[in-house]
């Protein structure tokens, strides 16, 4: 029963009429019965996301007609991702719709991809549902120009998946090109049209294309938890209003930052990196690939190892966001194998580490030369990717530890001594996990950690562009930014800490772009008497950056732009050395 404000009002209302002492009490009960209903009905949509913050970890599929060139155009290679070939090549619409004809993808298995997935420790799925070649995974009825009119094969790829995930209980998502389409007239382009058969009206596109496709997918396949949009070319406010009115039917449907129109969604999608602090106050998921491409290209096999996906999915993790790992199918509805082997490896370490990832919040720690923390409750769990030699773990926490045991095995205990701002573990022999030994550390209390050594102290800098401050490098808040002013060619910022810190590492946090990442040069000195002397010297890649080096100690530090496109910071963190 769905009970609104004004029922909840009217029942207020009937109680103060009712004198009687039976009458007054069945009218408390049911008053206080119908606002839990209510309660319960008005927090769904803040409830939607719980089970999408405890599975931390999901596969992307990226499927469709591009899978049939393969990156090959007129027999060359073309540059770039796979999926987007008919945009890098300018293939016309008529030669690439060509291509349908031998989309066949005879030997797909939707429930064993589902089980693959359920095996590698996904705990969703988010599917391309048509992405900005237009062509859709579905059986559309609002253009042909999907795999059941166009293709050979005949049949929605998208219906015996849902049932697959349904069956398995793994979430699922649908991705959607909402603005993005190259094959239907008025459909946007990065880059603008080249054929004139992409010319046309944007809005009767999103009228009489997408909307009704985002109903389609929507509405005929049962429960859907994730719409994923993607490149928001020429959305404005209006017309991703049009969109808003369809999924505001659902409000436990999960949708990211990609819209456009200045819709927020509810998640950040950092593409393709990791972000140095996460996203305080937003959920976030980074979508990364295997390899370097999301659609099948047979010419990419630079695949990502599997001790650096599974530590990446702990990074990421260990910052508050969860992981959707990419796959792209071969026409004929195969995943390709380096996938599956990664995935299988991915697997056995989640099946021996999994109480580590599922669930846990944040590190409380905001760096760790020697790997990663995630937590729940009184438990670390400490990613140990760098096994120390002389075999001394330090852990920068003051609280008391209760005990200190290998997860993978319990029964391997760990010796601690506790000094005034750390607990120092003892541990033996070699890694128990070459690619990521996890230690549970039982604590007593919160965890009690000493404060960043540069938040809110004062800072200068050679000049600050309108509208930025060089405080912002250290407020704590990855929104807020420094800026040099267009003439300063000095370009640095000073933080003076109070007194001389041993400092051991620093992470940038910089403006973001998932399509337009820029390096920036940096030099980071500490003062010296007079003199100022670098401690390390290094390039970001655009995205945000963690660096370590040798320990200094110094009360002043400085930070040099050395070279950049668009000087900008948002924060600039210093890290006690351990």
């Amino acid at each position: 029963m769905f009970l609104q404000k004004k029922s909840v009002n009217s029942i207020l209302h009937s109680f103060y009429l009712f004198p009687k002492k039976d009458d007054m009490k069945f009218m408390l009960t049911v008053f206080l019965s119908s606002l839990m209903c209510f309660n319960c009905l008005s927090q769904s949509n803040t409830d939607k996301m719980t089970w999408w913050k405890d599975a931390k970890f999901g596969i992307f599929i990226h499927w469709g007609v591009y899978s049939v060139p393969a990156g090959i155009y007129k027999s060359q290679e073309v540059k770039g991702i796979g999926e987007w070939i008919m945009n890098k090549g300018k293939i016309p619409v008529t030669e690439y719709k060509a291509y349908s004809k031998q989309f066949n993808p005879i030997k797909y298995d939707p429930g064993s991809w589902v089980k693959l997935a359920e095996q590698a420790g996904a705990k969703y799925l988010v599917i391309t549902s048509k992405h900005h070649d237009g062509f859709a995974l579905f059986d559309s009825k609002v253009t042909n120009w999907n795999v059941v009119n166009a293709t050979p094969y005949g049949k929605d790829l998208l219906k015996p998946l849902a049932d697959a995930c349904h069956k398995e209980g793994i979430r699922l998502g649908f991705y959607y090109s909402q603005a993005q389409d190259w094959n239907h007239p008025g459909g946007a382009a990065s880059g603008g049209h080249w054929d004139k058969a992409q010319d046309g009206s944007m809005d009767d596109y999103i009228e009489k294309i997408a909307v009704p496709q985002v109903k389609e997918i929507l509405s005929n396949y049962g429960q859907v938890d994730i719409l994923w949009w993607d490149t928001p070319y020429d959305m404005t406010n209006e017309r991703a209003k049009k969109f808003e009115s369809v999924i505001s039917k659902y409000p436990n449907l999960i949708t990211n930052n990609r819209l456009g129109g200045g819709y927020e969604g509810d998640t950040e999608t950092p593409e393709q990196f990791v972000p140095a602090t996460g996203f305080p106050g937003r959920n976030w998921e980074t979508c990364m690939t295997m390899n370097d491409t999301w659609g099948f290209k047979s010419t990419d096999h630079n695949w990502k190892s599997s001790e650096v996906i599974i530590q990446t999915l702990i990074d990421i993790v260990s910052k508050g966001g969860n992981y959707l790992l990419n796959v792209g199918p071969t026409s004929e509805g195969l995943i390709p194998e380096p996938s599956i082997e990664r995935m299988k490896v991915i697997g056995q370490w989640m099946k021996t580490n999994g109480e580590a990832i599922y669930g846990t919040t944040a590190s409380p720690f905001p760096y760790l030369s020697w790997g990663r923390c995630t937590q729940i409750e009184n438990k670390l769990y400490l990613h140990v990717f760098n096994w120390p030699k002389n075999g001394q773990l330090s852990v920068p926490i003051q609280n008391k530890v209760k005990e200190a045991y290998l997860l993978a095995n319990q029964k391997t205990k760990f010796k601690v001594d506790k000094y005034e701002d750390k607990n120092v573990l003892h541990l033996s022999g070699v890694a128990p996990d070459k690619v990521a030994s996890v230690i549970v550390l039982e604590i007593e209390g919160k965890p009690e950690i000493l404060p960043l050594p540069a938040t809110g102290k004062q800072s200068k800098a050679s000049s600050t562009k309108e509208g930025t401050s060089v405080a912002s490098l250290f407020d704590g808040d990855p929104k807020n930014k420094w800026q040099p002013s267009d003439q300063d060619k000095e370009r640095w910022a000073e933080v003076d800490l109070g007194e001389n810190l041993a400092i051991g590492a620093c992470s940038m946090v910089e403006p973001w772009d998932p399509w337009d990442n820029k390096g920036q040069k940096i030099d980071i000195q500490y003062k010296e008497g007079k003199n100022w002397i670098t401690a390390v010297e290094f390039t970001t890649k655009g995205t945000g950056h963690t660096q370590s080096f040798n320990p200094v100690k110094s009360r002043y530090f400085r930070l040099r732009i050395l070279e950049s496109k668009e000087p900008a910071l948002n924060e600039w963190i210093l890290f006690r050395a351990e």
